[in-house]
């Protein structure tokens, strides 16, 4: 990890905290291409009426306009959950070259904890994975949020 690594988690982290502000689950993601941001979303399925509106799914949406194509080949993307099966599935599809997150999920993990999407057999994309990117302050976002929920 270097310290911009940890820069652009400290964003995806401001972006969760204002996702949780809404009453959504804290995540937050950044999309990165050559050291620049081009593109962010945050958790808003709530919100939306839309289950598939996760941060990364939304980052990705954004990087996709922003970019002017579907395939994101260049780019890292931050987010402070390990992403789920669906969102791992996007990042394989959208050709991100890095994934950078912070607090693993072992319920729904979909990079390593429940299963890795990413390292399965046959894709035609490969994409490197860093997990554990300021997870404490990622595992203690969601441990809060889901203590005051109780």
């Amino acid at each position: 990890m270097d310290s911009s690594d940890a820069d652009f988690m400290r964003r995806a982290l401001e972006l969760a905290a204002a996702a949780q502000a809404r009453g959504e689950v804290p995540v937050g993601a950044v999309l990165v291409r050559e050291g620049v941001i081009v593109a962010e979303g945050a958790n808003r399925p709530i919100e939306s009426h839309d289950p598939t509106a996760h941060a990364e799914v939304e980052a990705l949406r954004a990087g996709g306009v922003a970019l002017g194509s579907y395939r994101l080949t260049g780019t890292t993307l931050y987010v402070t959950l390990e992403p789920c099966v669906m969102c791992a599935s996007a990042i394989v599809h959208a050709r991100v070259q890095r994934l950078v997150f912070g607090a693993w999920d072992p319920r729904a993990g979909g990079a390593g904890s429940l299963i890795n999407v990413l390292g399965l057999p046959g894709l035609n994309h490969r994409v490197d994975v860093f997990g554990g990117v300021l997870m404490d302050e990622c595992s203690a976002m969601m441990s809060r949020f889901f203590a005051e929920r109780r």
